[in-house]
């Protein structure tokens, strides 16, 4: 495996975190704070979670097949995008896991 697949899962476990958290802090905002323009920031952040979030399931599942995870764990890791600050701790977990199978690369001219 390359370690592509990993940053790119990380940097979108990363993406999809933040933004569910503020996500979360809006839709606070929204309805228990009642604060004035929190509505159209939960509508942004919203719709910049959902998409970012399938480009999350996408590189998540790329680096569970390839690292050949069972479906319950590879399910784990799909939905720590929807459950905030979740993401966070999958993937440092995942990292670890999944860093002893990347492949060094092979050096030039050998």
């Amino acid at each position: 495996m390359k370690q592509s697949v990993l940053t790119r899962y990380r940097a979108m476990a990363y993406v999809t975190g933040v933004l569910l958290v503020l996500l979360t802090a809006g839709v606070i905002a929204k309805y228990v704070l009642d604060i004035d323009g929190a509505s159209g920031f939960t509508t942004a952040v919203g719709i910049a979670h959902g998409w970012l979030y399938v480009v999350y399931l996408v590189f998540a599942f790329d680096l569970g097949t390839k690292a050949k995870w069972p479906v319950g764990k590879l399910a784990w890791v799909l939905l720590a995008g929807v459950v905030p600050t979740a993401a966070f701790f999958v993937e440092r977990r995942v990292s670890r896991e999944v860093a002893p199978l990347i492949q060094a690369p092979e050096p030039v001219g050998a």
